[in-house]
C-alpha cells in the first residue's frame, strides 16, 4: 500500500518546507508509510515508538495552527482526511 498525499495543488503556490502546513503534510506521509510497515511487522516496537513520537509532534503542530490560523487548520484537516483536535 503506497498511499501518499500530495502537497502540490493547483489552488495555490508551493509552501516552504519550514512552514507548519508543510511539516504537517510531511509527518502525515511518514505516518501513513510507518502504519503500513507496522501492519506487516506488528512486533516492531522501535517503529511503534517512532510512530507515537511523530503523532505527538503532528498533534502539537495542529494545536499551534488551530490557535493561530483556524481557517488554514480546517482546510488542512479536510485536505489530509485526518481527525480534528478534541475540544475540551
Amino acid at each position: 500500500m503506497n498511499k501518499k498525499i500530495s502537497l502540490h495543488s493547483s489552488s495555490g503556490p508551493v509552501k516552504k518546507t519550514g512552514s507548519v502546513e508543510f511539516q504537517i503534510y510531511h509527518l502525515t506521509n511518514q505516518v501513513i508509510k510507518l502504519t503500513s510497515h507496522l501492519k506487516q511487522h506488528s512486533k516492531d516496537y522501535s517503529s511503534q515508538r517512532g510512530l507515537w513520537k511523530m503523532l505527538g509532534r503532528r498533534k502539537r503542530l495542529l494545536v499551534y495552527l488551530s490557535k493561530n490560523d483556524i481557517n488554514c487548520y480546517e482546510n488542512l484537516i479536510n485536505k489530509l482526511g485526518i481527525r480534528g483536535l478534541k475540544i475540551r
